[in-house]
């Protein structure tokens, strides 16, 4: 197939692109500094983009999340989805798989499932990302065929959580909390993998996280370890409500998709 990466130079995106070319695709990147220069919020730049490379799918990879500017990739999930999707049903693209998040589910008692509604009542700032990836939703299930993976936290290389990622500055400086908030983390590896399969699989959102969603008490501080930074002391109290981690039974279940490493235990030895 013909396929238009839409953020092709980040971390997944330039981990996914030699092996789309590898299963014999024909792939087209498309970023801001890519082999296609576009800037996604340029909705002429972007349509004119994709007429020309006249893809068969279009896979958005695209975030903003280098600087840690959370307003700034709200607005490119809601502003520059918006523009792809019009761009890639004008030249009648039948399917969009595009990079969501695990952890805009609403509170609840028990790790998300793919039926938990986003929780669209938030408070900022948790609001804004939470509205940003819910207009990137609605965006892409206009195509007639799309998949959503809902990534956990991406750990690994080049990711925040690399030893030499910003979560790591951050936690050196005492500023990454091990609380009682649940996470469901994922290897950038098993990301990529996904996204791969994903070509194939039935439409709908999907979780992609490990099998062990986890307090941040008990993975902070494994993390820190890893990096080699200090780990910060352990707090005790509640956790927010929706903290909770995600079930990834739906992609392991029914669609085959099993993690090359099933818990952020096994991952962190690879940092």
């Amino acid at each position: 197939m013909r396929i238009l990466l839409a953020g092709s130079t980040g971390v997944i995106g330039r981990r996914l692109e030699p092996l789309l070319t590898d299963q014999g695709h024909e792939v087209i990147g498309l970023a801001r500094n890519g082999p296609v220069p576009v800037d996604v919020l340029d909705r002429d730049a972007v349509a004119a983009a994709v007429r020309d490379a006249r893809p068969d799918v279009v896979m958005h990879q695209l975030t903003s999340l280098s600087t840690g500017d959370l307003v700034a990739n709200a607005r490119l999930r809601r502003d520059g989805t918006r523009n792809l999707v019009d761009a890639a049903l004008a030249v009648g693209v039948r399917r969009i798989v595009a990079q969501g998040i695990a952890w805009a589910y609403e509170p609840g008692a028990e790790p998300a499932t793919e039926e938990t509604p986003l929780d669209l009542g938030a408070a900022e700032p948790r609001q804004t990302s939470v509205a940003g990836v819910a207009a990137l939703e609605s965006a892409v299930r206009e195509a007639p065929e799309w998949v959503v993976l809902r990534y956990g936290t991406l750990y690994g290389p080049d990711t925040w959580y690399a030893r030499d990622g910003l979560m790591a500055q951050f936690a050196a400086a005492g500023r990454v909390p091990a609380d009682a908030d649940v996470s469901s983390l994922l290897h950038i590896d098993d990301a990529v993998a996904a996204a791969v399969a994903a070509l194939e699989w039935p439409a709908g959102a999907v979780n992609v996280c490990d099998d062990e969603p986890a307090a941040a008490s008990e993975w902070v501080p494994a993390f820190c370890a890893a990096a080699g930074v200090p780990a910060p002391a352990v707090t005790v109290g509640e956790r927010h409500g929706w903290a909770r981690g995600a079930s990834n039974h739906y992609a392991r279940k029914h669609l085959g998709w099993i993690p090359t490493y099933p818990s952020w235990r096994e991952g962190f030895a690879t940092l």
